[in-house]
């Protein structure tokens, strides 16, 4: 079986969402799932100025940590993180920094990532956030498997050839349809995973 580990950041719960549709598509295709979330580092009182936000950290509360033993578990990963900037989360660039042990000793070589991502605008940054997630892959010795436009999910959900991305309106309510692009994103990841690391 392959294991997949899901892992994901989110505020206000947009990318949990992302993450909670490729964690049941990667069990249908018949992977082993962990769905871990980046540690937050955020200090309360900025969390307590945002109710959405302090209520999602409460509601997703038991939601294990992500840990280097999860990567180091798994066959393949599938990120979901929002744009900073460009650029991931400062929570996530701190989980990534915090891999160095097992780049090190090549625990990370061949494992199949695939990633998605989230703004507030369609040009908010999220290609730019996925490749930038990759660029730490590719240090790795990782395999991305982007999901290109290999299913006319890809197209419906926005048509990013990266990775799944999504508008979030000011309601918090996502403006694209991307759970089927999500679900074959996902699934296609367990399949290039499954051939990669074949039992």
């Amino acid at each position: 079986m392959t294991n997949i580990a899901v892992v994901y950041y989110s505020s206000t719960g947009t990318n949990y969402k992302l993450a909670k549709w490729a964690e049941e598509a990667a069990k249908e295709a018949g992977a082993e799932v962990k769905l871990v979330r980046v540690a937050e580092t955020a200090p309360e009182e900025a969390i307590a100025q945002n109710p959405a936000w302090k209520k999602h950290l409460e509601e997703t509360k038991d939601v294990p940590v992500a840990s280097n033993d999860d990567l180091e578990w798994a066959d393949g990963f599938i990120f979901s993180v929002p744009t900073r900037f460009g650029n991931v989360p400062a929570q996530v660039k701190s989980f990534l920094d915090a891999t160095g042990g097992l780049w090190f000793n090549g625990k990370l070589v061949n494992k199949v990532v695939s990633a998605m991502s989230s703004a507030q605008n369609p040009h908010g940054g999220q290609e730019q956030t996925i490749t930038n997630l990759y660029t730490t892959m590719f240090h790795w010795g990782a395999i991305v498997a982007a999901p290109g436009y290999s299913d006319q999910a890809v197209f419906a959900g926005g048509g990013n050839p990266y990775g799944t991305s999504v508008t979030v309106g000011q309601d918090g309510n996502m403006q694209e349809d991307v759970e089927a692009a999500v679900r074959h994103q996902a699934k296609r990841t367990v399949d290039i995973a499954s051939r990669i690391h074949s039992k």
